[in-house]
């Protein structure tokens, strides 16, 4: 089959999908991939086809950043990033979909169904955080950290659903007219069922992360992640080597994509807790640019590394929330201190600190040293955290989630 994914976002939201055509490629069929132009390079890389959608990861980042935890500034945030683009976006995707005979999409793109529909060809989607209605948790959309049962649990998806209607609706259905399709009802939510079937969903995350609501229905899978191979030419710095075997695993500090004009204190209260705990650090720079006070043997700062090789040689990892960078720390076995900014982030974190394999998450807003220091302290020094964490780790090791994500695509495919 000729297959296209199309995906938006940072470079965590980006590699899963990566994989997961790498793994689909191996099966025999034609993979192309569309997502912003700056990833070309990185999906050419892996012998995936690139096809470039309008946008910048870096903006979007900039855009929910600003947007912080607050659910209604996301979506508004998000909408003001794509307004400008949305008719370039559109056609971009349409472009990088003639020609296949299904189609991939994540939830940022999850607007592809509409060209399935055009086309006459399968769409399945392949989301890494859950979306679908179920009481067993509330959507990412509502405020973090509420619980209020399981009608909540149920009504916020719905809200999140409506409220992508109200800021992406108009739009989409003049897409629709242009593609000679009739308007959907402006409080529809359409991405259920497609030429008459259940469309697939495919969650590539662990179900030991999170177990399997038992109300979705039996086309929602969770297949387990879809990890990308670290690049076997990578050789770590000398300086990198060197600094690892100076000591103690040391406590491993990145916020990944995330951006911002205050990474100069957030550095100098990542030192202070590192120094108040007696840790060593490994700093990765990220787009915020994390830095390190010259002459201080304790801390390397790095500008990447894979994080398959690095996190398991840690004491403990500090990070965003993102799922990337979750995903990771999870597969390594190490224990994670979250400190969630925006989306997704907060999610993560709960759910981590829920299963006992880091401490509570803080919010950025939230974040002192001395805050940051006690987390810091109990994710090196809890044993039975690190064991929960070893465990959890061999657990999400022993799952192939790509392998059977493309079985699951595979097998909608045959049964038209």
């Amino acid at each position: 089959m000729h297959i296209t994914i199309a995906t938006m976002g940072t470079r965590g939201d980006v590699q899963p999908y990566v994989a997961l055509g790498k793994g689909l490629q191996r099966a025999g069929h034609t993979v192309r991939l569309a997502t912003f132009a700056n990833f070309a390079s990185f999906v050419r890389h892996h012998g995936l086809d690139f096809a470039a959608i309008a946008g910048d990861s870096m903006a979007l980042m900039e855009a929910i950043i600003h947007a912080g935890t607050n659910p209604l500034a996301f979506m508004r945030r998000s909408y003001q990033f794509y307004r400008p683009i949305m008719d370039q976006v559109l056609e971009d995707t349409r472009r990088a979909c003639l020609g296949a005979d299904l189609v991939v999409c994540q939830l940022a793109c999850i607007y592809t169904y509409h060209l399935a529909e055009k086309l006459g060809i399968p769409c399945v989607q392949a989301f890494v955080m859950p979306f679908h209605r179920t009481r067993t948790f509330p959507s990412m959309m509502s405020p973090p950290g509420w619980s209020l049962g399981g009608l909540y649990n149920f009504l916020t998806h719905v809200v999140s659903e409506q409220a992508f209607l109200h800021a992406f609706g108009s739009d989409l259905n003049r897409w629709r007219q242009s593609l000679g399709l009739s308007p959907l009802p402006r409080h529809h939510w359409p991405y259920q069922c497609l030429h008459g079937r259940l469309i697939p969903v495919l969650y590539g995350f662990s179900p030991s992360l999170i177990p399997r609501p038992p109300d979705w229905g039996h086309h929602i899978q969770v297949t387990g992640h879809w990890f990308l191979d670290d690049d076997p030419s990578w050789q770590p710095p000398t300086s990198l080597c060197d600094f690892l075997a100076a000591g103690p695993p040391p406590v491993y500090v990145g916020f990944g994509s995330i951006t911002g004009k205050d990474f100069g204190s957030l550095s100098a209260m990542v030192l202070e807790a590192l120094r108040k705990t007696g840790q060593r650090g490994v700093l990765l720079s990220g787009w915020g640019g994390l830095t390190s006070s010259d002459g201080n043997d304790d801390v390397l700062v790095l500008d990447g590394a894979p994080f398959g090789w690095l996190f398991p040689q840690m004491a403990a990892v500090v990070h965003h929330g993102g799922i990337g960078t979750t995903t990771a720390g999870l597969r390594a076995g190490v224990p994670s201190v979250i400190v969630p900014f925006a989306f997704d982030q907060p999610f993560w974190g709960q759910r981590v600190h829920a299963l006992g394999v880091g401490p509570h998450p803080i919010l950025h807003r939230e974040l002192t040293v001395s805050r940051l220091a006690a987390a810091i302290r109990q994710a090196t020094s809890d044993p039975a955290m690190r064991e929960r964490a070893d465990h959890l780790g061999q657990r999400i090791r022993s799952e192939d989630g790509t392998a059977r994500a493309v079985e699951v695509i595979e097998q909608h495919a045959c049964s038209r």
